[in-house]
């Protein structure tokens, strides 16, 4: 997920002529204790990261700081912290991207690209592999001055694509071990805080020093068993805030006393026994919740998210994950503003979780829980995308019958709420279709959220995450053998392609579509993928193979006997022949097309087909035949009442007069066109060269 951080007063304080982090240091912030080292020493390598390590110059590309450190070290957190300190060097905010997914896979190079991309109010064309959005994302980047924080990055891969080609910009990369690969940089590797430091994590977590201040040497003593990990040290500072007449020393001593496996590495050891202390004093249905959480999408948890996981009540699940917030089992995320709070499941507790929901909770009952957390999302998006419809809509009605929890006040409030969720809505797509068990559940979850993207943000806007859904959809189709399924999914992508200019990879599509809608007996699938391919032929003038692609397609129309169809493929194969410069093919295809408008009594239909013959009769050679043609055409125009269309037919006659010779004649004709035009509000004149598209 990125989200993007700006700091307007940053800007104003910002000098052009200054060095990076060479300002004094800011004030820590609230709830931040220690690493003044470590913080020193990331300002001091600003200076030198960056540099050509050859000729000691600055390097063409952003500077590379790495925060190293096990889960549960703070690595994050002292992340936050320095890009805050820094932000007066940056004043172009802050992008953030988290680089691997809870449940420790990484996180595809060109989905983090696309996330960043969309932070900074652009996106890349749909579809667009992981070079193309890294490209396209440097560009975004050029003579701007952004922190960008990678967090949890597992690979120097994952790293590397995303590095601006922009001096000025400063990469923040947090991660478990060294990146090597990644050049000129050295990792700010993390240990345990001092104790003075981790005294003052305890107090703030606990509400209070006055337990520490009276015993010291307790206090000493359980910062040891928390081997000065701030993750640790939370869980243990929330334990005694629960507990207000508990001592530090039966803390400690408790910790000390705590039963562990040896299959823990030591400084993961300390965070183990606070957690599993703090875990087994809760009550069991909230330690089943807890477990539960795991499951959460992106590992973003709120009140639906919850109550649809343990089965509850929203109200109860809020209660309960205020509660884990307060242990510090959650951390606080900031929601929408018309949403509920939002969480974040640690990713250093989260192995602890998955293993005791695997020990502890049948596969039936977890296969149950992601079931109804799938459902309750589909239900959001169904509402999410009915405010957006018109009031009198079915949506709006059936919204109506939604609980109160499940609807939105404003369009705006679900708009925002679409925008802040989205990068969670679609790791649960992702996760739904790749776990396979529920596919019915994942199906239903992919066409909710296209519908409420193309609601929100109407085609155009919604096209580059409609692509990643599509091949989603295809992938279920794929592996349940939903040929009709298939067909639409291959159809929809070829679309996308060839919006984005890539009729190759369209054509493919479209013809892979087409076997799998005839393998369906889908007549209507069928001949949509056989016009698809005439088209795509047709950008590509490839005007031979276009003819037969719509030829095939008129023989599916005249065999369901579509009129309305059928003419306007008459009208394409006219077109198609007329750029190939077979003018009686052309027209004899806009004669048949002619034909089936007036048969439909669609005049305006009609005079557009008389008016294309008129065209290819004047390419032919036969400007007298174009003009009759041309009167034909004006009369269907004027009983249409389109003025445009009329306007256009004179200036061809018009100019097909100046041809023969009749001067006088075409100046008539274009007085009329004028007239036409001047009466007709928001209509261009430029329409000369051929008559206006719908």
């Amino acid at each position: 997920m990125a989200d993007q951080a700006l700091d307007p007063g940053g800007r104003a304080q910002k000098s052009r002529g200054r060095t990076p982090g060479g300002g004094a240091a800011r004030p820590a912030a609230p709830g931040f204790r220690g690493r003044i080292r470590e913080l020193k020493a990331l300002r001091e390598d600003i200076a030198q990261a960056g540099l050509d390590t050859l000729s000691g110059r600055k390097s063409a590309r952003a500077r590379v700081l790495l925060i190293a450190g096990g889960p549960g070290s703070g690595r994050t957190a002292l992340a936050e912290e320095f890009a805050r300190q820094v932000a007066d060097d940056y004043p172009d905010g802050v992008l953030r991207a988290r680089l691997t997914r809870p449940g420790g896979r990484p996180v595809p190079t060109a989905r983090t690209a696309r996330d960043l991309l969309a932070a900074l109010g652009t996106s890349g064309a749909p579809g667009s592999d992981e070079e193309d959005l890294a490209e396209a994302l440097r560009e975004a980047l050029a003579g701007r001055r952004f922190v960008l924080l990678l967090d949890d990055a597992g690979d120097p891969e994952q790293v590397h694509p995303l590095i601006p080609d922009e001096h000025d910009c400063l990469v923040l990369a947090t991660s478990e071990g060294p990146l090597t690969g990644v050049p000129d940089v050295r990792p700010c590797a993390l240990g345990g805080l001092d104790a003075d430091a981790a005294v003052e994590v305890l107090a703030h977590h606990a509400g209070g020093r006055t337990r520490f201040t009276v015993d010291p040497v307790a206090a000493r003593s359980l910062v040891e068993e928390c081997a000065g990990q701030p993750a640790a040290l939370v869980l243990a500072g929330g334990w005694l805030a629960s507990r207000p007449k508990a001592s530090v020393a039966d803390l400690a001593q408790r910790l000390r006393d705590m039963p562990l496996g040896e299959e823990h590495a030591q400084g993961r050891r300390a965070l183990a026994r606070a957690f599993r202390l703090v875990y087994e004093e809760l009550p069991p249905p909230a330690a089943r919740m807890l477990r539960l959480l795991v499951l959460a999408p992106a590992g973003c948890v709120d009140a639906h998210i919850a109550s649809a996981l343990a089965g509850c009540s929203v109200t109860a699940a809020q209660g309960t994950l205020d509660l884990f917030a307060a242990q510090g089992l959650l951390r606080c995320a900031e929601g929408p503003r018309h949403g509920l709070p939002e969480y974040g499941v640690p990713g250093c507790l989260a192995p602890f979780l998955r293993a005791l929901l695997q020990d502890r909770d049948k596969p039936s009952e977890v296969l149950l829980a992601r079931a109804r957390m799938l459902e309750r999302t589909v239900r959001q998006l169904q509402s999410c995308r009915a405010t957006a419809e018109p009031v009198d809509s079915p949506a709006r009605k059936r919204l109506a019958g939604l609980p109160k929890a499940l609807r939105f006040p404003t369009e705006e409030a679900a708009a925002e709420w679409l925008d802040s969720r989205l990068p969670v809505l679609l790791a649960a797509a992702v996760l739904a279709v790749e776990d396979g068990e529920l596919d019915t559940q994942a199906r239903r979850l992919v066409s909710a959220l296209v519908r409420a993207l193309i609601a929100h943000r109407g085609e155009e806007g919604a096209a580059p995450e409609l692509y990643p859904l599509h091949e989603l959809v295809l992938g279920v189709a794929e592996r349940r053998g939903l040929k009709v399924e298939q067909a639409a999914a291959l159809l929809n992508l070829a679309d996308l392609d060839t919006e984005a200019g890539r009729a190759r990879a369209a054509l493919a599509r479209y013809r892979s579509a087409l076997d799998a809608a005839r393998a369906a007996g889908d007549p209507l699938l069928t001949v949509r993928a056989l016009e698809s391919l005439g088209g795509t032929y047709q950008e590509l003038e490839d005007w031979e193979r276009a003819a037969d692609w719509y030829g095939r397609a008129l023989s599916v129309r005249l065999a369901r006997n579509e009129p309305a169809e059928q003419a306007r493929l008459y009208g394409r194969l006219g077109a198609v022949h007329c750029y190939a410069g077979s003018w009686g093919e052309a027209m004899r295809n806009w004669r048949a097309a002619a034909a089936g408008y007036r048969r439909l009594r669609d005049d305006r239909g009609h005079a557009r087909a008389l008016g294309e013959m008129a065209r290819v009769q004047e390419y032919a050679g036969r400007p007298d035949e174009s003009l009759r043609t041309c009167e034909d055409a004006l009369s269907c125009a004027m009983r249409a009442g389109d003025r445009r269309l009329q306007a256009a037919l004179q200036m061809r006659m018009a100019d097909t007069l100046d041809r023969l010779g009749d001067p006088a004649a075409a100046r008539i004709r274009r007085g009329a066109a004028d007239r036409l035009l001047s009466d007709t509000p928001g209509v261009a004149c430029e329409i000369r060269g051929g008559l206006p598209k719908d």
